[in-house]
């Protein structure tokens, strides 16, 4: 099928900021300290959407026999985590992408299964919010319509005013490749250091990193 490519869909937690390892090696490393290990399966089970399957804190207190309280370990969990993640740049690559689209007048939206409250803070604290032309979060969806439900992503389509063969969306997650291609967008899967752990099937092209491969490139491959 022959497409021309309009628009370009980032993911953003993983994606274009690494929150994940963050959030990830903290909770791995308070497991520890009480003698046990983070199930990577149920982790990876939440990643990229917001319909909590797993909750850590509860998990990690039934381990314990309630010892530990599940509250507190989240306010440890959150204070740790979010200070890595305040600490971390825009991941490789991103930032030519956002250029170069830019300059080839291509459409540029978030569609996140995160708040506006974090998306826009940290997509402004990164110098990359002006770049796109819409921002949609579960705020616009709801959390029980995140990924990997397809909702985030056609609401993209609408608002950008593209068709689903007009746009490439980018992923790291297994949800969010499951939600790109319900929504029949072609997806590109950029895991990072954590969702590389996972199985990520049915995404239409993997690449280790942005920086892998050029956007001039990408649009030769898929148009």
């Amino acid at each position: 099928m022959t497409r021309q490519i309009k628009a370009l869909i980032f993911d953003f937690d993983g994606l274009i900021l690494d929150t994940e390892t963050p959030d990830y090696e903290v909770w791995c490393s308070i497991y520890r300290e009480h003698g046990f290990e983070l199930p990577p399966e149920k982790w990876g089970s939440i990643i990229g959407t917001s319909m909590a399957f797993f909750d850590a804190a509860e998990h990690l207190s039934l381990l314990t026999e309630k010892r530990l309280d599940s509250a507190s370990l989240r306010d440890r969990h959150r204070t740790e985590s979010h200070a890595m993640t305040f600490a971390q740049p825009v991941m490789p690559g991103v930032l030519d992408y956002l250029k170069e689209a830019k300059r080839l007048g291509l459409k540029l939206a978030i569609a996140s299964s995160s708040s506006h409250s974090w998306v826009d803070t940290h997509a402004k604290r990164l110098g990359i919010f002006d770049y796109f032309d819409k921002v949609i979060t579960s705020d616009e969806v709801g959390i029980e319509r995140t990924k990997p439900n397809p909702d985030l992503f056609l609401l993209a389509l609408e608002q950008l005013n593209v068709r689903a063969n007009e746009a490439i969306v980018f992923e790291d997650s297994p949800n969010g490749v499951r939600a790109a291609q319900s929504a029949g967008i072609f997806v590109v899967a950029v895991p990072n250091s954590v969702t590389s752990l996972l199985t990520i099937e049915n995404a239409n092209l993997t690449l280790s990193s942005l920086a892998d491969l050029a956007l001039a490139e990408l649009l030769n491959q898929v148009q």
